[in-house]
Parts: C-alpha cells; sequence; structure tokens
C-alpha cells in the first residue's frame, strides 16, 4: 500500500474508511480516561480505570486490582525523568453504562502536585489478567495515556520498556481532528510486522464523578463492523490511524504475548494506547 503503510483513513463521521477489515464484535478496551490531554497548567486530574467497549456503551467488565499504575514526567532536554507510584490514589467503584449493568472498576482522584511541572506525563496501567469466559482464556491489556502540561514537550516518542506498547510516531495528546496518528507496535522492544490493531472511537463520555458512562453517544455507526475496526501494522510494525471526530481514540495490538499463559488458560497480552483529537 502506499508508503508502505497500511493506512487507516476514516474520511467523514460516516466513517468511510480505507483498509477496513470488516468486524461486528465488540472489542475488550481498557480504559484510562481523563477529560483533557493538553493542559495550560499544573491542575488536580480525575482518572477513570474501566474495562468495557468504550464506543458501544457496554457493559463493564469487572476489573481486579491494579498490578502497577503509574506515571512518567519528562521534561525532555536532558531532564531527568520522574517516576511516581499512583496505586494510593486509586479508589474501587462500581462502573455503570446506561443499561444500570455494572463492573468493578476504579477512579483515581489525583492531586494537582502530581502534575506540578511542565513536560509529558505517561501514565501506565497494568492491569490484573481478565478472564474472558466466552474464549476461555485470559487478556492483560498494558494501557498508556499521555496529558502534557504547558506545552513543553519530552521525550514523547521513547518507548517505556514494557513488555508491549504501542510507541507513539506523533504526540498523542496534541493532534487535530482530520490529520491521522502514527505509531509502531513493540513486543519485547522489536518491531511486530503484521500486528493485528483494533480501534475504537470513546463515543460515551466516562462521568467520572458519577461512575457511569454518559447514556448519550456522540455518534451512530451506519452498520456494527464500524463501531470496532481493525487495520493490519506493516512488515515494520508501523500503523498510521485517521482521527476524524473530535475526543479520545482508542488503539489496541492484540496478541502480543508469544504463547504465554496465566492460571492454565492462554493469556493474550495487548498494548493499548489512547490518543486525543481536538477540533480546530
Amino acid at each position: 500500500m502506499k508508503n508502505s503503510f497500511i493506512v487507516f483513513r476514516l474520511l467523514s463521521a460516516l466513517f468511510v474508511s480505507a483498509g477496513l477489515l470488516g468486524n461486528t464484535a465488540q472489542a475488550h478496551f481498557q480504559l484510562l480516561y481523563t477529560p483533557e490531554s493538553a493542559l495550560n497548567e499544573a491542575q488536580a486530574t480525575d482518572i477513570a480505570l474501566v474495562f468495557s467497549h468504550p464506543f458501544h456503551n457496554g457493559y463493564p467488565m469487572s476489573m481486579g486490582t491494579p498490578q502497577e499504575f503509574y506515571v512518567i514526567q519528562d521534561r525532555g532536554e536532558g531532564i531527568p525523568t520522574r517516576t511516581t507510584d499512583l496505586r494510593e490514589y486509586l479508589k474501587p467503584v462500581s462502573w455503570k453504562n446506561s443499561d444500570q449493568e455494572s463492573g468493578d472498576a476504579f477512579v483515581a482522584n489525583l492531586p494537582k502536585s502530581v502534575t506540578r511541572s511542565i513536560g509529558d506525563y505517561s501514565f501506565v496501567l497494568v492491569p490484573e489478567p481478565y478472564y474472558e469466559a466466552a474464549e476461555d482464556k485470559y487478556i492483560q491489556q498494558y494501557t498508556r495515556t499521555m496529558i502534557n502540561v504547558g506545552g513543553a514537550p519530552g521525550s514523547w516518542d521513547a518507548p517505556l520498556g514494557l513488555p508491549v506498547e504501542i510507541v507513539p510516531l506523533d504526540k498523542p495528546y496534541a493532534n487535530w481532528v482530520g490529520g491521522v496518528f502514527r505509531g509502531v507496535v513493540l513486543s519485547n522492544g522489536e518491531p511486530v510486522a503484521n500486528a493485528e490493531i483494533e480501534i475504537e472511537y470513546l463515543n460515551h463520555d466516562p462521568l467520572i464523578d458519577q461512575a457511569i458512562f454518559d447514556p448519550i453517544g456522540k455518534i451512530e455507526a451506519p452498520q456494527g463492523s464500524f463501531g470496532t475496526m481493525s487495520v493490519r501494522a506493516n512488515d515494520r510494525g508501523e500503523i498510521t490511524i485517521g482521527l476524524p471526530k473530535e475526543g479520545w481514540w482508542g488503539i489496541c495490538a492484540l496478541d502480543l504475548d508469544n504463547g504465554e499463559s496465566f492460571n492454565d488458560k492462554d493469556l493474550s497480552v495487548d498494548a493499548v494506547l489512547w490518543v486525543r483529537a481536538y477540533a480546530p
């Protein structure tokens, strides 16, 4: 394909696309949600940790206690990074969708001191593996959401050294609607050729103070396959994703586990990255 990328270009709110593979299933996505990704100054930050189906406002699946939840601050310019464990801020909640289906989730109300300096902040969640009975396997999604304070970028394009991750080639916190986001899928630090990628738009905003998804969606898909969209990375593990709508877009690279198991069941190890698009 042109420029050797598998290009996923969404051309309008109707999701007319190139390179689309049909998929009517609702994908599992680990949310690591905060309303805004580009802050002018430090402020208290609320984050929702929910395992759900972000486009369809599907039922929230119950999470176990996160194995890891931390933030990496990076101002660039040779300034050392700072990693802060955030598990002390986690508060368990029962998260609901508009049908009042509920699942165990977590909310973190972070004080202003966590983002007290300018630069990039990478929030990382390593959840407890989730047992999916329908597939008789476990799912564990290494999830990253980035915000920036003050407009001074750090090393936003640097790998974090996670077992699996999507490394940005564009700032994930500063994108205009109508542009594209590019990234590279890594497993154990190496690009994953032809990795399977799922994309979902966060169609129902999380209302953190109520622990519920907004029952009113932003868009209506013309057909089931537009809810969870699928592409393949190219032979260098690179992906390009169109951003036709304001808000958060979840990108998930599937099955990067190399045959791992958990509790004598198959373990699907996925990498999730959330990308924020802003309207001009």
